[in-house]
């Protein structure tokens, strides 16, 4: 037996687990990793509201019009996705530190084969926000122009719902959400 068939097997193990690394994308499933790169949306830029709705994990429903009033963040993830499991923690602290009665926490949950997959990803990391269950990702076309296009991907909508920021990839540290979630509570207190 030649050692290119010994050796197949564990290369195609390998390549599976680094599928969305920083390394490679997930090949022919169209995932694209994002290098955490912040794009901020001057007030008179942003588009109209976004219109997403849809069942949680956990099969309650959630419409984001319900949270206007707040500043919502947005995280799009999968439960297989190693940027997803590395910056969620970070996510739930970033939660914690922000005022609960103005800012929301809302996540999109795509790809995952089943809702019992990403509720054990929630159960595992301590995610105490909803994720709305979208494994076709559909969801994110109502983003328009700032469809996310990597995983993970972070929008931040102002009070309006409007999209005011996109992370495209693993949001670079908490301090950098926190201060953009910051700076829209105070642009809208400043009117």
């Amino acid at each position: 037996m030649s050692i290119v068939r010994l050796a197949a097997p564990a290369l195609a193990g390998v390549l599976l687990l680094t599928g969305c690394s920083d390394f490679a994308g997930t090949g022919d499933l169209d995932y694209v990793p994002g290098q955490g790169n912040v794009t901020e949306v001057a007030p008179e830029d942003r588009d109209d509201p976004v219109g997403v709705s849809g069942e949680t994990v956990q099969g309650d429903p959630l419409d984001l019009a319900d949270l206007r009033g707040q500043v919502v963040v947005v995280n799009v993830w999968w439960s297989l996705c190693g940027p997803c499991r590395t910056e969620m923690p970070m996510l739930v602290e970033a939660e914690a530190d922000l005022p609960a009665d103005e800012t929301a926490f809302v996540g999109i949950n795509i790809r995952d084969a089943a809702p019992e997959n990403a509720a054990a990803f929630e159960r595992d990391l301590d995610v105490t926000y909803p994720s709305i269950y979208d494994p076709g990702s559909e969801t994110l076309d109502e983003f328009g122009r700032y469809r996310p296009s990597s995983m993970p991907a972070t929008a931040i909508l102002d009070r309006e719902g409007r999209v005011a920021a996109l992370i495209s990839g693993e949001v670079p540290s908490k301090t950098t959400l926190v201060t953009i979630v910051e700076d829209l509570l105070e642009e809208d207190a400043d009117g």
